[in-house]
């Protein structure tokens, strides 16, 4: 079997605040239908559509994680440089997010940090 495309979905509680976030960072908006936002990542414009929950979790499903006390998955997104790291903390911070773990050193070679968005989905900005 073949694979046309992939991408994420995850549920939010503020589509409004969701979209002020991500556009803060600069990410490209994907569009932004009554019930969801929707963003492109990385080079190749890999895309993470934001639900809001009550829209999402029927079609889940399932019950969806509550991501302050659990974890999901976590993207890593990668940048360059250790300056672009430490420049992305700043970034997420002004924009309302939460920064996890300080940028330091993993190993030889690489760096980064963790963040989570405003509905606790979390983030890693690495250079390696």
């Amino acid at each position: 079997m073949k694979a046309k495309k992939i991408w994420a979905n995850f549920s939010v509680s503020d589509l409004e605040r969701t979209t002020k976030f991500y556009k803060q960072l600069g990410f490209k908006p994907n569009g932004a239908p009554d019930q969801l936002t929707s963003f492109f990542f990385g080079g190749e414009d890999f895309i993470i559509h934001f639900f809001l929950k009550d829209i999402l979790e029927p079609a889940m499903k399932g019950q969806i994680i509550d991501t302050k006390s659990g974890n999901e998955i976590i993207f890593t997104i990668s940048v360059e440089t250790k300056e672009e790291v430490n420049s992305w903390v700043k970034e997420v911070e002004h924009a309302g997010g939460t920064i996890v773990s300080q940028p330091e050193e993993f190993g030889k070679g690489y760096y980064g940090f963790v963040f989570a968005d405003p509905d606790g989905h979390k983030f890693n900005i690495f250079q390696m």
